[in-house]
C-alpha cells in the first residue's frame, strides 16, 4: 500500500489501455507515453503492461507502507527521502519513506512504477483511468491527497536493492527521433483517407510548422497554424478512429487524436501518425512546435523493430544483472 500525500490535478493510474471495446464506444485510454511506462515496469520486474502512475502535474509525493521496488521514467525527477534518484532508475523504497517527483524541463509527463503494479480493480480488462467515462483506476478519477493505492505482491529483486538504470530512449535512439535546431519536433506520418481532398493545402500541411494549442488534453492535441481546408465541402458519416489519426475540422486547424481518442468521428482525416512517434507526442507540452514528415510503411516497421529491440535489451540486461547479483550474494 502507498499513500498519496501530495498531488496536483490530472495525475492518474494508467496501464497500456483498454482494448477490444471501441465498437461499443469505450475509449482505449492508457499511458500517453507507453514507452516510458513499459521501461519503468521492466525495471521493477513487472510485465510491460502493469499499471503505474502517470504524472502531468507536480509536485507529486507518496509514502510507502512496505518495502517495494520503485522506478521513475519519462519527464520526472525523483527523490527518495530527499536523496536524488538518477533518471530512468530503479531502487528499493522502505516502509515510511517518501518519494517526491518534480517535472523535467521540456517533458510533459512522468511515470512511476512499483513492484507488483498498482493493484486496483480492472474494468474491461484494464486498470487505466478514463476521466471522460469516470471509470477505471481510482474510482474513475484523478488521484487525490489521502488516496491509499494497493500494490500487487512481488519480491524486491537484487536489481532494485542495488540500484539500476537505463539510457533514456531519446539518448539511446537519437538518430531515429530527430528534433531540429529550433526545438521543433519532427513527427512521421502517412497520408490518410481524405488526404488528397485537400488539394494544394495537403502539401502545406506537411511543409508548415504547427504549434500545440493550450486547448489540448489526453483526448486530442489541437494544432495552431495557417488553416487548411478541402477543395470542396466534405460530408462524411462518422467512422472509427484511433490514436494518431489527424483530423481536420471545418476551422481548418488539425486535431491529433491521443490516448483518450474518440472512438468515432466525421471530420476528414489527412494523416495517420506512425505508432513509434506517438510517445514523443505524449511528452510534448502545449506551445511546442511540431512538423509532420511524410513516412512509409517500411520506415514505420523499422521504427517499431528498433523500439522492440530497445525494450528487449533492457529486459535481457536487467535479468542478466539480477542473476549476477544473486550469485554474488549467494557467495
Amino acid at each position: 500500500m502507498i499513500e498519496v500525500i501530495d498531488t496536483g490535478p490530472l495525475n492518474t493510474i494508467q496501464d497500456l489501455g483498454r482494448t477490444g471495446f471501441r465498437d461499443i464506444g469505450v475509449t482505449v485510454s492508457g499511458a500517453m507515453d507507453p514507452l516510458a511506462l513499459k521501461v519503468a515496469n521492466l525495471l521493477v520486474g513487472n510485465e510491460e503492461g502493469a499499471a503505474g502512475i502517470e504524472l502531468q502535474t507536480f509536485p507529486f509525493r507518496v509514502r510507502f507502507g512496505k518495502e517495494v521496488a520503485v522506478a521513475v521514467t519519462g519527464g520526472g525527477n525523483a527523490t527518495l527521502d530527499g536523496v536524488a534518484m538518477p533518471p530512468w532508475w530503479v531502487q528499493t523504497a522502505q516502509a515510511g519513506q517518501i518519494l517526491e517527483v518534480t517535472p523535467v524541463a521540456g517533458s510533459a509527463r512522468g511515470y512511476v512504477a512499483f513492484g507488483g503494479g498498482v493493484d486496483v480493480e480492472p474494468v474491461m480488462g484494464s486498470r487505466s483511468t478514463s476521466l471522460r467515462g469516470a471509470f477505471g483506476g481510482m474510482e474513475g478519477r484523478a488521484l487525490r491527497k489521502g488516496d491509499l493505492l494497493p500494490l500487487g505482491d512481488a519480491p524486491v529483486s537484487e536489481l532494485a536493492m542495488t540500484g539500476f538504470g537505463v539510457v533514456a530512449p531519446m539518448l539511446e535512439m537519437t538518430s531515429l527521433f530527430p528534433v531540429v535546431e529550433d526545438g521543433t519536433v519532427l513527427i512521421r506520418a502517412l497520408p490518410a483517407g481524405e488526404h488528397d481532398l485537400f488539394g494544394a493545402d495537403a502539401e502545406r500541411f506537411w511543409r508548415q510548422t504547427w504549434k500545440i494549442s493550450p486547448q489540448s488534453d489526453r483526448t486530442g492535441y489541437r494544432l495552431a497554424g495557417d488553416p487548411i481546408r478541402p477543395v470542396a465541402p466534405v460530408e462524411m458519416r462518422s467512422h472509427g478512429i484511433v490514436a494518431g489519426v489527424v483530423q481536420v475540422p471545418p476551422a481548418g486547424e488539425p486535431i491529433i487524436q491521443m490516448s483518450d481518442a474518440n472512438t468515432a468521428g466525421g471530420y476528414p482525416k489527412i494523416a495517420g501518425i506512425v505508432e513509434a512517434d506517438l510517445w514523443r507526442l505524449g511528452q510534448a507540452r502545449a506551445g511546442i512546435r511540431v512538423r509532420f514528415v511524410r513516412s512509409s510503411h517500411a520506415e514505420a516497421r523499422a521504427l517499431d523493430k528498433a523500439m522492440t529491440d530497445y525494450l528487449e535489451d533492457i529486459r535481457a540486461t536487467s535479468q542478466m544483472v539480477a542473476r549476477a547479483l544473486k550469485t554474488i550474494a549467494g557467495h
